[in-house]
């Protein structure tokens, strides 16, 4: 066994790296190292995880990848939401543009991953954290895992790739989990496809210890899902089946407004909690998001994570996303004060003008 910082086998072990990486047999294994901070992604975690994939891409005698997160509560809860407010209130556009650039082109790059990587969402998996798990050939809740793509709530958009695997969920499933950030235990994860295995936090050790033990003489990718299919569990009746119809119906519309339209005019307790939900969202995010998902559907990977990068860099130009920030993590009121009083306020104009090409050398490249 050999590492690249503190050997650890345990989890619940830090130090003061912010990613550790070991290599255990056939296994390269990534232990996202922020516990106190539910292992939010930060520029630098982003960073040594391009180059340690990289650097393993290229060795034979790593044959999986596996990514986890350190302590009990979280395999990665997002972005380092706090540092980017700090940057934006000190206009460091440098930053700003780094951060969003090279996570996307790590999301890209774990999508396009040659090996298997293994992410054990093991916890609260929300925003980045999303994005360095969705994008792995091999996704696997447990009954500890919170998903969500909550970005509407501080402002943003659901981003790390949000406008592609969104729309491909089932029906409307993905406009819904956009628009009102809803959280998803392990059966709505499994129903929504966002997770290939389900099993309980108790057998993530002995799956770690199969996938070590395991002969890759044959097709890599093969040997692995009969490992994790062999781990999987019955995580009960997912929420989402049984509130289908009503999200197949009511997240149908063709904006933002025509969706609030028919939810004020469904009595049922879905519709009115899903009201409520929306009620708290920036108006302009919605619109954007609506927009993000929709277009989405019809484009590659690449495609989408370009145009994400474009809505970013305008995003955090924008009030709301500072404002969110300020209402949810700095002051913690929960009560931002949006550009916007409803969607009816937003001008359809200003939200396409957030899907503009940026000056060729501002692009996003991958």
């Amino acid at each position: 066994m050999t590492s690249d910082a503190t050997n650890t086998n345990d989890r619940n072990q830090t130090t003061e790296a912010p990613v550790l990486f070991k290599q255990d047999g056939p296994v390269g294994h990534i232990l996202l190292n922020r516990p106190r901070a539910l292992n939010a992604l930060d520029l630098e975690m982003v960073d040594l995880m391009a180059a340690k994939l990289k650097s393993w891409e290229s060795d034979s005698s790593i044959k999986v990848v596996i990514v986890e997160g350190a302590g009990e509560k979280a395999f990665c809860a997002g972005g380092d939401i706090r540092g980017l407010y700090d940057a934006r209130a000190v206009d460091d556009e440098e930053m700003l543009d780094a951060f969003y650039r090279r996570e996307y082109q790590l999301n890209h790059y774990i999508a396009q991953y040659p090996k298997p990587y293994v992410a054990l969402m093991d916890g609260i998996t929300m925003g980045g954290g999303v994005g360095v798990s969705i994008h792995g050939r091999f996704r696997v809740a447990t009954e500890c895992t919170m998903f969500a793509m909550p970005e509407t709530g501080i402002g943003f958009f659901p981003d790390v790739g949000g406008g592609y695997f969104l729309p491909r969920c089932p029906g409307q499933i993905g406009m819904y989990l956009g628009l009102t950030g809803a959280r998803l235990k392990a059966a709505d994860c499994m129903y929504a496809g966002l997770a290939t295995h389900a099993t309980t936090s108790d057998q993530v050790a002995a799956i770690k210890s199969a996938l070590t033990k395991a002969d890759y003489t044959n097709d890599t990718f093969d040997t692995v899902s009969d490992i994790l299919s062999g781990f999987n569990k019955d995580m009960g009746e997912a929420a989402l089946a049984s509130d289908r119809d009503h999200i197949d119906r009511l997240f149908s519309g063709g904006s933002v407004a025509a969706i609030l339209e028919g939810l004020g005019q469904d009595d049922s307790a879905f519709a009115q909690n899903c009201l409520k939900m929306l009620g708290t969202k920036s108006p302009t995010a919605l619109c954007v998001s609506f927009e993000q998902i929709r277009l989405g559907q019809d484009m590659t990977l690449a495609d989408v994570l370009k145009m994400e990068f474009r809505l970013s860099q305008r995003m955090v130009c924008k009030p709301d996303l500072f404002e969110g920030v300020r209402a949810v993590i700095i002051d913690k009121d929960h009560a931002p004060k949006w550009q916007f009083g409803d969607v009816g306020q937003v001008d359809p104009r200003e939200v396409a003008e957030y899907f503009e090409l940026l000056p060729t050398e501002r692009e996003l490249n991958l």
